[in-house]
């Protein structure tokens, strides 16, 4: 059997396949962002799934594309902990920035962002993948992502920057106190999905023109660092992965447009385009 797993910081979008290339299951676990956590979770959280215990030991190959796998130490760590699961398996562990570029690859060059939890971009002609802009991390980059957008609304509810009707809104469903907000980004191995649980007030308020100004500027924010350094960016498509990009499409497009950049795709999970890339690319199934 085959493992294809698209790995962000929140969750994992795990495909196991049969060799034939028919679908055996499709499952999800935690993140296995080797910033933010202990490598030894990996093997414990696996084991946990009992869909994919199962199956283990019947797993030959292992594609994981994740966050944080960006390094040569990261990566090993990673597949040091895959081998330990699936010792029968032929493991590949690369960044999920990869994963992004196959999944939105449509047949011609492109810069390839990812917009969910964290944020990244690259430029992908089809062959290879070019990173010319390094990854942050939540504490100083992350731009446009679901963690930047919860933090733009911590600091503005508890700096008394929210519009009055805001301000009530936030209070009533989340009661939320400045030590406990301290306490959850800084003592949190999780703290930047912590932040981007906060997208969720924004995203069922995104018609609201307070929030309609700020996600624009955020959007803009992540187009000017990670997207506009690219010598292509006026020229080829912008192809996007993630469920940030997905929610406030209209807003990353009116964003793109101001800055004369062309947005081509927009896909919300990976993993379904990122299987059929495997299968015929990679796996020579079809």
């Amino acid at each position: 059997m085959i493992a294809i797993i698209d790995g962000g910081s929140t969750k994992c979008d795990w495909v196991i396949l049969e060799n034939s290339g028919n679908l055996k299951l499709r499952t999800t676990t935690l993140g296995f962002n080797p910033n933010i956590i202990n490598p030894d979770f990996i093997m414990q959280e696996i084991d946990n799934n009992q869909e994919l215990f199962s199956l283990k030991s019947h797993i030959e190959k292992v594609f994981f594309y994740g966050s944080g796998c960006g390094t040569p130490d990261n990566s090993k760590k990673v597949a040091d902990e895959f081998l330990k699961t699936f010792p029968a398996g032929d493991i590949s562990v690369k960044e999920d920035m990869t994963a992004a570029a196959y999944a939105a690859y449509n047949g011609t060059p492109a810069i390839i962002c990812i917009l969910g939890t964290g944020s990244n971009s690259c430029y992908f002609d089809g062959n290879k993948i070019r990173t010319d802009l390094p990854s942050l991390g939540f504490l100083i980059g992350d731009e446009g992502s679901g963690s930047a957008l919860g933090k733009q609304l911590l600091r503005r509810f508890f700096m008394k920057k929210l519009p009055k009707d805001l301000e009530a809104d936030f209070i009533e469903t989340y009661h939320l106190t400045i030590e406990e907000a301290i306490r959850s980004m800084y003592h949190n191995p999780r703290a930047n999905a912590y932040l981007g649980e906060y997208n969720k007030f924004v995203a069922e308020r995104k018609k609201h023109p307070y929030f309609q100004n700020m996600v624009f500027e955020e959007m803009k924010n992540f187009l000017d660092y990670q997207v506009l350094p690219y010598p292509e960016a006026g020229e080829v498509e912008i192809n996007f992965i993630g469920y940030i990009a997905y929610i406030y499409e209209d807003i990353l497009r009116a964003a793109a447009a101001e800055l004369n950049l062309k947005i081509g795709k927009v896909v919300q999970k990976p993993i379904e385009s990122l299987v059929e890339y495997h299968k015929k690319y990679l796996l020579n199934l079809e």
